[in-house]
């Protein structure tokens, strides 16, 4: 059942919900079509994982995503680039999550949108989803701890591949390069295999499957922290640049962009 607290009409909607079921829990994010992210949202999500983490009942956890996207990246509206470092402080908690994570990847993962997907210990995609790490075609240094979780999921190669296009490829080529680990069909059949996924990881002895976790994630929740705060200073320098604002710029007119190194 969802946790459905009672609202007034004039409460906003919560841009992160939470279901349980059995040992699983589904945590959602709830600001569709596109689920651009800021520092509301991710602490929502840092927040609804830290809550999952005391709870006995979960075991596993599914990151899913309303809309047509799963997450096409941060929200720029208002300047919102001066929010980056209490964004990116939010960010590095979710890698604290103690509890196996499956992600729901039904549609475009793109740019700080793939960081999140790269959460998750394990990934569901489908062919129509598009993945993304798009941050030179606007201008600026990878984020979200991209620089360390990328090429550690799909090695060195395949990651500044990635990063030096910001190329988009498809979900069926997302799997081949271990970037998902699970194909479906369709964009409605990822969510119900991310959690037949999560029912199956729930089924082992949860202090057992921690322990395992714990010890093939040892040490990652302080590199990503490291990655951030060498992303961010690179970001920091780079959002003075003309190149910068000439590539949000061609991102929101939807044209190439046209840089200088300048």
């Amino acid at each position: 059942m969802p946790d459905a607290p009672c609202e007034s009409a004039s409460t906003p909607a919560p841009v992160v919900g939470v279901e349980h079921s059995g040992h699983v829990a589904l945590v959602e994010m709830r600001r569709p079509p596109h689920n651009f992210f800021d520092v509301t949202m991710i602490a929502a999500l840092a927040d609804a994982f830290q809550a999952l983490e005391r709870d006995d009942g979960c075991r596993a956890v599914v990151l899913a995503a309303q809309g047509k996207s799963f997450c096409a990246g941060a929200d720029f509206s208002g300047d919102r680039r001066n929010d980056r470092g209490a964004l990116y402080a939010q960010a590095a908690r979710l890698f604290a999550m103690r509890k196996p994570v499956v992600a729901a990847v039904q549609g475009p993962a793109i740019g700080g949108g793939l960081g999140v997907a790269l959460v998750a210990d394990f990934r569901v995609t489908c062919p129509q989803a598009r993945f993304s790490a798009n941050f030179t075609r606007l201008g600026f240094h990878p984020g979200f701890g991209l620089s360390y979780t990328l090429p550690r999921l799909v090695g060195q190669q395949q990651a500044a591949l990635l990063f030096y296009t910001g190329r988009r490829i498809d979900g069926t080529q997302a799997h081949a390069i271990g970037l998902a680990d699970e194909l479906v069909d369709s964009p409605e059949q990822t969510r119900e295999r991310a959690l037949a996924l999560a029912a199956e990881i729930a089924a082992s002895a949860p202090i057992a499957v921690e322990s395992v976790r714990a010890t093939l994630r040892a040490g990652l929740h302080q590199r990503v922290e490291a990655a951030i705060a060498h992303e961010n200073a690179q970001q920091q320098l780079h959002f003075e640049t003309a190149d910068c604002r000439e590539g949000l710029a061609a991102s929101l007119q939807r044209r190439e962009p046209v840089f200088t190194r300048s």
